[in-house]
């Protein structure tokens, strides 16, 4: 088995993947994106993507992929605590810093202790956590906000271990592949919808079909759909499963409600 994570090795990307599968080829690639399109053809098995994080929020372009650019199903999902260390290059001392690579979620994770050990410090986005490392040791003067192992891989000195702005910093990742997943008792049920109107109450309509069966709604947001400014689509995840015999049926009821449904999968809740 081959998969897929947002590379190079030393992400949580990886770590992800070697924790769901530790037996599996781990193939790094420089996007999300390129993870998707590669279950897509066929080059790797599944592909791990980063879906939420309990500080920052969701993954916006994880979304997207999802709702627009593929048809592959969520086949499981995998909460992993996120420890974030500033590094950089051996004997660099913080009052040399003047730039902080990162990619966007971890500096998005790590405003306090940026802003009040590191104010003037300009920064700036990576592809990764572990091509923050990369740029910040070839670099006098910069650091990146990177996982234990890139430092490590490449390296790095570790400065300031455990900068997270909450000490329960977890982020949720999606495995995304070919086919379905059967009941296990113990699903969720993610699914994106959109109205072809806009109209007082037609979100609520849709809202009222899970209450009125009690089904928990876990989470539920919207995105842009792209069509025209001021025009959203909704995202929700459900529990249950699709083939429950509530989630057929809340499905089927909502369906006329709605101009198009996409259910991106059922999977076991991660315990």
């Amino acid at each position: 088995m081959r998969a897929g994570y947002l590379g190079p090795p030393g992400t949580f990307g990886e770590e992800a993947a070697r924790r769901f599968a530790p037996e599996a080829e781990h193939v790094p690639f420089p996007t999300h994106a390129a993870v998707a399109a590669a279950v897509d053809a066929g080059e790797v098995d599944l592909g791990i993507l980063a879906i939420e994080n309990s500080i920052n929020g969701s993954v916006a372009e994880t979304l997207d992929i999802l709702v627009h650019d593929t048809n592959l199903n969520i086949q499981a999902e995998l909460l992993l605590p996120i420890v974030l260390n500033l590094v950089a290059k051996p004997g660099t001392v913080l009052a040399d810093i003047r730039v902080i690579y990162s990619h966007t979620n971890p500096l998005g994770q790590c405003r306090t202790f940026l802003a009040r050990e590191l104010p003037s410090a300009r920064l700036e986005a990576a592809l990764s956590t572990a091509d923050a490392v990369a740029l910040a040791i070839e670099r006098p003067g910069a650091a990146a906000i990177a996982t234990g192992r890139a430092a490590e891989l490449y390296g790095a000195e570790v400065l300031a271990a455990s900068i997270q702005d909450r000490g329960n910093n977890v982020t949720r990742f999606v495995v995304v592949g070919r086919g379905t997943r059967p009941p296990t008792g113990r699903d969720r049920t993610s699914i994106a919808f959109w109205f072809a109107q806009d109209r007082p109450g037609s979100l609520a309509g849709v809202l009222a079909e899970f209450a009125h069966r009690r089904i928990n709604c876990t989470r539920i947001e919207s995105r842009p759909t792209r069509a025209a400014m001021g025009e959203y689509l909704f995202l929700i995840d459900f529990e249950g499963h699709q083939d429950d015999a509530l989630g057929r049926e809340v499905l089927a009821a909502i369906r006329p409600l709605c101009s198009v449904i996409k259910v991106f999968g059922s999977y076991p809740r991660w315990s």
